[in-house]
């Protein structure tokens, strides 16, 4: 999508945290892109002109053969460049610094960074003394290139904040886009104002690009939504179909594992409400009985990916010929199966929507949510105009509740998660917690545990009641109910569902666990 806005550029080298940088300036109103090194050029920076760069940390050691570089150009534009841990050591190699290995120097976790220099990168830090940071680092700057000064250092870090201020050139060997570093967002803030951004992006300015994008991308042709029911595949269809009208058809498949009256609420809301062209296809049995058997989560994943496509391609011939298939894929799901266009993070797990469509397949993809986070899709879909209830619920994936039934997939077992489900949603409700909770939700484990009930031997299985806090899926806390809470829910699960005989609740926090069960 052509963006006439202010652009800053984040040089990706491959962290898993490259799109926290992205999402603080996003909450600065600062339109920015991800690309990895390898793609960025001289004749890329030419074309994007970029007002700034940030260069992201990554896994790689500067020192070895082969490790990532910017082009030299980004230091020959005149314009403010910040690096972040790698970052920061890509920089002062490539400027006439040095790198060594750790010899005692790595630090990974928390740190405390104490000032040397004022510096307008950190207007606002020190204030009460050392600031908190996070650091993840193995190598480390032991000379600092040339025009550089030293403005930060912390116990193991003595070159913790660098800069060439003459040049608008700033480095830091820790993470400011994470939690864990609490003032980050003002080192952020700092940045861009240094840079002159005036902070134009807004959900508003992103609606009216979209929409044009998406009219120039599909012209007069024929489009079909893959329509989930969830605020993203729901947002995607609105904005297409303002976009676009009745060229486009909403196809809603049932694939059997969504949750309780659900299939009811999505053909309501849109068949009704929006009077948009839409086909319900009913296609309960083509899934589950592919699944049948089924236990491993990435064989479940592609199944169910798989069979997508070819509900998709079996409806595409129903309208006429569509030449392109709607998805509302998301910018976390890009990073977590490939990193953003290609670039070198580790992949985390797959997603049904992601990653193309095969050849014979004859549609192109239209996904204008591909570059925002779960709650800049909410923001979009407030200026579209969706319902508040509608916008305010919690994800669902497109597995669906494939991947909250852990091992082998029966009908039994999904109508015992269903009923479990829709017990713990009701008492989240009642308790006035919904909107506190990113995500909630039950799986049921693949284990029966002994249970007593009226004076009987019951032999059920268990189930884990899951709710996290997040703000844009990336990381995620557990949701501290109260001890009352939770026996009160597991007491009408055990009660109310016939099948489960022990409630538990999980306490994971992500990283290191999933949001999803699989």
């Amino acid at each position: 999508m052509e963006h006439m806005h202010q652009k800053l550029l984040i040089i990706d080298f491959g962290s898993q945290v490259t799109q926290l940088i992205a999402r603080r300036l996003r909450e600065l109103n600062v339109y920015c892109e991800i690309h990895p090194f390898q793609n960025v050029t001289q004749e890329f920076l030419q074309q994007f002109a970029p007002k700034a760069v940030i260069l992201s940390g990554g896994p790689a050691s500067v020192i070895d053969e082969g490790s990532p570089r910017p082009p030299m150009a980004v230091f020959e534009m005149n314009i403010p460049v910040l690096g972040i841990c790698y970052g920061q050591q890509v920089m002062m190699h490539c400027l006439g610094g040095k790198v060594e290995r750790g010899h005692g120097t790595a630090e990974f976790g928390r740190a405390y960074v104490s000032p040397k220099a004022p510096l307008s990168l950190l207007e606002g830090w020190f204030e009460e003394g050392d600031e908190q940071v996070w650091m993840s680092h193995g190598d480390h700057v032991s000379a600092i290139a040339p025009g550089f000064e030293v403005y930060g250092t912390s116990p193991n870090a003595p070159f913790a904040v660098t800069a060439d201020p003459a040049r608008e050139f700033y480095a830091v060997q820790f993470h400011p886009e994470v939690h864990h570093t609490p003032k980050g967002a003002k080192l952020y803030e700092n940045f861009i104002r240094r840079a002159g951004f005036t902070g134009d992006w807004t959900m508003g300015a992103y609606r009216e690009q979209a929409l044009q994008a998406i009219r120039d991308q599909v012209g007069d042709q024929k489009v079909i939504c893959g329509l989930s029911g969830g605020v993203d595949s729901s947002v995607a269809a609105v904005l297409i179909h303002e976009a676009i009208g009745d060229q486009l058809t909403c196809v809603f498949v049932d694939h059997g594992l969504l949750r309780q009256g659900e299939a009811e609420e999505v053909i309501g809301m849109f068949r009704d409400h929006y009077n948009m062209p839409f086909i319900h296809a009913d296609e309960k049995e083509l899934f589950l009985s592919a699944l049948d058997g089924q236990s491993d989560p990435e064989t479940k994943r592609k199944i169910i990916g798989k069979l997508f496509i070819d509900v998709f391609q079996k409806h595409a011939s129903d309208v006429g010929g569509a030449k392109f298939l709607a998805q509302g894929t998301l910018y976390p799901d890009v990073i977590e199966s490939v990193s953003f266009s290609g670039g070198p993070s580790v992949t985390i797990k797959s997603h049904h929507n992601v990653g193309g469509l095969p050849e014979k397949m004859g549609l192109s993809l239209v996904e204008p949510l591909r570059e925002l986070f779960k709650d800049e899709v909410r923001a979009l879909g407030r200026e579209l105009g969706l319902p508040a209830s509608f916008i305010g619920r919690h994800p669902f994936p497109g597995p669906g509740l494939a991947i909250r039934c852990p091992g082998e997939i029966t009908r039994e077992k999904l109508e015992i998660l269903r009923r479990a489900d829709a017990i713990y949603i009701d008492q989240i409700r009642k308790h006035g917690l919904y909107d506190e909770i990113w995500q909630a939700f039950v799986a049921i484990l693949p284990v029966r545990t002994v249970g007593v009930m009226g004076d009987s031997r019951t032999y059920d299985f268990a189930c884990a009641l899951r709710a996290v806090t997040s703000v844009d899926g990336m990381t995620a806390d557990y949701y501290p109910f109260s001890h009352e809470f939770l026996g009160e829910t597991a007491t009408r699960i055990i009660n109310e569902v016939q099948g489960i005989n022990r409630v538990t609740y999980d306490i994971t926090s992500k990283p290191p666990g999933t949001i999803e069960w699989e």
